[in-house]
């Protein structure tokens, strides 16, 4: 019965940002327990990178560049997915930037726009436009991508733009649970907290930055992209169908301090 729960066959996955990190590692997750998978990146090389990894594991994966701060393109992206697999049923919204440390006195609007542009309205359109076809179905699972930052105000690094759009993921996830809970589609998050990807991985070497992280983090230690992953797993299979609106922190205890 249990097991059941995570069996995806014949269910078709679409994710954002899939070309490497949490992204790549949750198409793995989703591969091994037998869904199709579409792989969307904004970097085509970075996307075929991704498919090339896969593939070497034996996993085959249809692959669409994709710039998620382009509504319209998300739009058709989720129309031709849907055509061709029939229906998508989970939608991971991953894709995501950070910046450098940027005081907010100082933050132009350019890197305030750019950072909000992907982190939350590219999660909002993924979400509208997959979940439009969800809903005209009656069935689907939705899987964005928060963060910690989104519940804490991180140290040293100052990153007001991030903080707010990932804490604007988290509230939008809850508002579209609440708005679609009825129609058959659920709407999670999760709230990772810093993960050995490209994205964090400069930080790991800054005398300024690490220290201070880890100093914070009870189990004084990052995340790995498969830890988070896992986590999308479950909110992506059956075993968590009477879940959604929540915030799944996977923080190596971080937000308990």
């Amino acid at each position: 019965m249990y097991k059941d729960k995570y069996d995806l066959t014949g269910r078709a996955a679409f994710i954002t940002g899939g070309g490497r990190g949490i992204g790549l590692s949750a198409a793995e997750a989703l591969l091994e327990c037998g869904a199709t998978v579409v792989l969307s990146d904004r970097d085509p090389a970075v996307l075929e990178a991704g498919r090339a990894e896969l593939e070497a594991k034996g996993w085959r994966v249809d692959t669409v560049p994709l710039d998620v701060t382009d509504s319209a393109a998300v739009a058709r992206a989720a129309a031709a997915a849907n055509e061709r697999h029939g229906a998508i049923d989970i939608l991971v919204a991953n894709a995501g930037i950070a910046w450098p440390d940027t005081p907010g006195e100082s933050m132009s609007d350019e890197i305030w726009h750019k950072v909000v542009d992907v982190d939350l309205n590219g999660c909002y359109w993924s979400c509208r436009e997959f979940g439009r076809a969800m809903l005209a179905r009656g069935r689907g699972s939705i899987v964005t991508i928060g963060s910690m930052s989104g519940l804490i105000s991180n140290k040293p690094q100052r990153q007001v733009h991030y903080n707010a759009a990932k804490a604007g993921v988290h509230h939008m996830t809850r508002s579209l649970a609440g708005e679609w809970a009825d129609r058959g589609v659920r709407v999670n998050a999760i709230a990772p907290t810093y993960v050995d990807t490209a994205m964090s991985r400069g930080g790991f070497t800054d005398d300024a930055l690490f220290p201070v992280w880890m100093d914070s983090t009870p189990m004084r230690r990052v995340a790995r992209a498969d830890e988070i992953a896992s986590a999308i797993l479950f909110l992506a299979v059956d075993a968590s169908s009477a879940m959604t609106g929540s915030v799944v922190v996977v923080d190596c205890g971080y937000t308990i301090w």
